[in-house]
């Protein structure tokens, strides 16, 4: 896929980042977390999830309440529709009760 083509996609998954990391596209995007276990289980849910669908996400645990997803589809180096898709499934999961809120809710 062609960043322009990403560019298109990026209204459908506002919340996520289109990166470009030494030339592989990913979608990329951040969550606070209550806690160390809320993270562990946010990544439970997110898993479920990508074990249905097939496709993988790169999980990562960053510091104590923070985690970062990274999509794309490793077969090709790069990004495919799928990723937008997958990307769009975890913005609705209901994992409001294990995110920090923030000050100014």
């Amino acid at each position: 896929m062609s960043e322009g083509a990403a560019q298109t996609l990026m209204p459908q998954v506002a919340e996520w980042n289109l990166v470009n990391e030494d030339g592989i596209m990913k979608l990329r995007r951040s969550w606070t977390v209550k806690s160390f276990t809320k993270e562990l289980e946010f990544f439970r849910v997110v898993a479920v999830l990508a074990e249905s669908e097939g496709h993988h996400p790169d999980l990562h645990l960053v510091g104590w309440n923070n985690v970062t997803i990274e999509i794309w589809t490793h077969a090709v180096g790069g990004l495919t529709e799928n990723d937008f898709i997958l990307a769009a499934k975890i913005d609705k999961l209901d994992v409001h009760d294990l995110l920090r809120r923030k000050p100014s809710d």
